[in-house]
């Protein structure tokens, strides 16, 4: 079992205790299954939904005030809800943590970060004004140049992975989409 994961112990449909075991449905994973309704538990990586929000040549950061990391720098991102679309969960991220106003633009990056079991994607969003209203969640949040992002107290390697791409991208002239893994 993963070192991130807390296994379930009782059926989410009737209560009982659950037992780790591969299914007899032809699956090969191990599963949480309830020996009393056969209920299987299928647990599944979270989403970390975000932007890149760029004026110019520069690119709005979030100094946290949450841990993990508190006092570091970060993208606008979190958990992703039931009922949004990514890019919409980018969005209401983006207003909750800097109190920007966006136009959302398209994916940037998709990282996969098996060691938490989360899968982050970042959006580029242009932003439509220089006024922010950050949240609770947020110290300051303030507009950097690429030679003024404090890149020692980048809080996270997604975002600071997610702000290479988007540099070389823009020194290119041209945006893709980057998959990739990190540690």
């Amino acid at each position: 079992m993963p070192p991130f994961r807390t296994p379930i112990k009782h059926c989410r449909n009737c209560g009982a205790s659950v037992a780790y075991r591969v299914p007899d449905d032809g699956d090969t994973r191990e599963r949480a299954v309830c020996p009393a309704c056969g209920t299987i538990h299928y647990e599944n990586p979270l989403n970390v939904v975000g932007t890149v929000p760029y004026l110019g040549d520069k690119v709005l950061l979030c100094k946290r005030n949450i841990e993990p990391r508190w006092g570091k720098w970060t993208l606008p991102a979190g958990f992703m809800e039931l009922g949004e679309s990514t890019a919409e969960g980018a969005a209401r991220e983006t207003d909750e943590e800097a109190g920007a106003d966006v136009q959302m633009e398209d994916l940037l990056t998709v990282i996969s970060v098996p060691r938490v079991g989360q899968v982050h994607l970042y959006y580029r969003a242009r932003l439509l004004s220089d006024r922010f209203d950050p949240g609770h969640e947020t110290i300051e949040a303030k507009l950097f140049a690429e030679d003024e992002i404090p890149w020692e107290e980048i809080a996270f390697k997604t975002v600071r992975e997610t702000l290479l791409c988007y540099f070389e991208d823009r020194r290119r002239g041209h945006f893709g989409v980057h998959n990739l893994v990190v540690s």
